[in-house]
């Protein structure tokens, strides 16, 4: 099997641009899905549109007659009613072949839309670690936003308004061909190609306005949801003015390329109306002159009068739907480019499925590097005996959260391999390796929802039963049912309404209730104060005693019980055993226990939350 580096990730700049085509066969296999519905409703388009050409004729018919003076009064008044009523029905038929073609068609574009969303939304959670720490959450949801809205526009667009002009105008030329004057074909069929050619030229110019504006709106969105989510931190630093000069500054760029935008397109309808104008004119000149000549009749005249109305307004429109269309695929584009993005971690095409037994966890040789200038991990080898705590501390930036990152495949090891009970992380999904493994993070992040939601996040489904026993082995119950809303209470944004004792104590409730065989405790109590710290290291002792843990730490006084004991520094394993073989041997371990045992109300500098620190690297 292959081993790919993690150096292998490609930017979406390196993928290169898509173009229209490539947009469009992207999007044509979710609508072919109900092929049966678009021939159905091609089918409706087309009899709405041979209805519409047929009430001009059936006009034409009712004037000729009421033009002519017959001999016997009685036959007017027959004949007309016939025509009135097929007129009617003409009518009739126009609007029940386009509310048909709607009904058959609306459930082909809902489901086009939400089957492309969720894939896209899908995929994004399937993408690196590396994408999402390099993402701008705001602009990207504006652009699968912008985007899902594009496919319902460009369909109604191209199939309700396109095809049915195209259909139009070709059975309109068709008829002025067969029964007119051939200058009548000439004329339409001249400024047709004169109004599609200058239509498509100038929108093509106008592009990259709309291009400007998705990309200054995505920015400006970006600025200001990055603003309100770091709220606090605005206001720490009193810098609501700074942030709204910054958001100004995305508004200002944005108002510009608008303004020279809307400007381009005065210019195009002026350009349109003119063409329009022109080719109306010169056929009613011939009509008239057909009159007056007497080649042609008052119903001729009113017939080629009605074709070009009836043309004039899809054509007018004509010139819309083509910005329109240009601007949904501009739209699409950006939000099918998320589904090109490597997927930097993919599972093997026989990958098996992890079934612990026992959970052995074993780095042997591993080797890492978030980029190849600079290296993160050097032959790290150990193995947490299953059912066993190993503990890992070491000094800012020594790699120990990476350990958690590569053991859960967030990305893959340089050289060397990551197994559990033997098997190999790459030969396994990743779904398997991940339910297998619960994690309390030192920074632990909530869902705007309920303390409930949050907790039962851990096993979506959970009853209220056994959210309740997880958060009173947690130690937060009392303080939950203190609550007014209890179980209810919302924890804000990120939970930010909860302290940081609080949150963490929800997601040890969380894990607990994930139940899994590997257990990773990053510094996990290290918001708590000593009391709920004592309790709850003691509760964490007989949750750990029957699965595998590896518990990241700071705090030395919390790992003294551990089976194994590592030191990293720079990457490399330069002491291991436990904590009392450890003092014994006066090195690097030692020192860091005499710093913590002689100041034990601060931590020593190796406090420093080392996950910030392989987060830059990682970017």
């Amino acid at each position: 099997m292959s081993r790919r580096s993690s150096a292998s990730f490609e930017s979406p700049a390196q993928q290169g641009q898509r173009n229209d085509w490539q947009t469009l066969q992207t999007l044509l296999p979710y609508l072919w899905t109900y092929k049966w519905r678009v021939s159905m409703a091609l089918l409706f388009l087309v009899g709405a549109k041979m209805a519409n050409v047929g009430v001009p004729l059936v006009l034409k018919e009712l004037i000729d007659h009421l033009s002519i003076q017959p001999t016997q009064p009685q036959a007017l008044m027959v004949l007309p009613i016939g025509l009135l009523v097929a007129y009617g029905l003409l009518r009739l038929s126009m609007t029940l072949f386009t509310e048909l073609r709607e009904f058959i068609f609306a459930r082909v574009t809902q489901r086009a839309v939400r089957t492309i969303a969720l894939k896209v939304f899908r995929h994004l959670h399937a993408l690196s670690l590396r994408f999402h720490l390099n993402r701008q959450t705001g602009g990207m949801s504006r652009d699968i936003e912008r985007g899902t809205r594009g496919i319902s526009s460009l369909i109604s667009f191209t199939l309700f308004s396109i095809l049915p002009t195209l259909i139009e105008i070709t059975l309109v030329l068709s008829y002025l061909l067969l029964h007119y004057d051939i200058w009548f074909s000439i004329i339409t069929l001249s400024a047709l190609v004169l109004y599609v050619s200058f239509t498509v030229l100038v929108t093509e110019w106008r592009t990259h306005f709309r291009r400007t504006m998705n990309e200054l709106d995505s920015k400006a969105s970006t600025k200001a949801i990055d603003s309100l989510i770091n709220y606090e931190t605005v206001k720490y630093f009193s810098n609501e003015d700074y942030e709204a000069r910054r958001y100004d500054e995305g508004l200002q760029r944005y108002e510009t390329a608008a303004v020279r935008s809307q400007s381009s397109l005065s210019l195009l309808n002026t350009g349109q109306s003119l063409i329009v104008a022109s080719a109306v004119t010169l056929i009613l000149w011939r009509a008239t002159q057909g009159v007056i000549d007497g080649t042609m009749t008052l119903g001729d005249l009113v017939l080629v009068n009605t074709f070009m109305i009836q043309l004039y307004v899809p054509l007018n429109f004509l010139g819309v739907i083509y910005r329109e269309i240009k601007q949904s695929l501009a739209d699409m584009e950006r939000m099918f480019t998320l589904l090109d993005e490597h997927r930097e971690i993919a599972d093997a095409p026989n990958a098996l499925v992890l079934h612990p037994q026992g959970a052995e966890v074993r780095f042997s040789k591993v080797q890492f590097s978030y980029e190849e200038k600079r290296q993160i991990l050097f032959d790290v080898d150990f193995t947490i005996a299953a059912g066993t705590t190993t503990a890992v501390v070491g000094h800012s930036g020594s790699g120990k959260s990476t350990l958690s990152r590569l053991l859960y495949r967030f990305y893959d090891v340089t050289s060397g391999s990551i197994l559990i009970d033997g098997l190999d992380l790459r030969d396994l999904t990743q779904a398997s390796v991940r339910q297998a493994i619960g994690i309390v993070p030192q920074d632990t992040v909530l869902f705007n929802d309920t303390i409930e939601y949050n907790i039962a996040y851990g096993k979506p489904g959970a009853s209220p039963a056994q959210v309740e026993a997880v958060a009173r082995a947690a130690y937060i119950h009392d303080f939950i049912v203190s609550l007014p809303d209890g179980y209810a209470t919302m924890v804000g944004e990120r939970g930010l309404k909860l302290s940081g004792g609080e949150k963490q104590r929800v997601a040890i409730a969380r894990t607990l209730l994930k139940n899994p065989a590997i257990l990773i405790f990053d510094e996990a109590t290290s918001a708590l104060d000593s009391k709920a710290e004592q309790a709850i290291q003691a509760q964490l002792k007989d949750i750990a005693r029957e699965r595998t843990t590896l518990v990241i730490a700071h705090r030395l006084s919390t790992i003294i019980d551990a089976a194994q004991i590592l030191v990293l520094d720079h990457g490399r394993i330069v002491e291991r055993g436990t904590h009392a073989a450890l003092l014994a041997q006066q090195g690097a371990y030692a020192q860091m226990w005499a710093r913590q045992q002689a100041r034990p109300d601060v931590l020593s500098a190796s406090s420093i939350d080392d996950a910030h620190v392989d987060d830059r690297v990682a970017v």
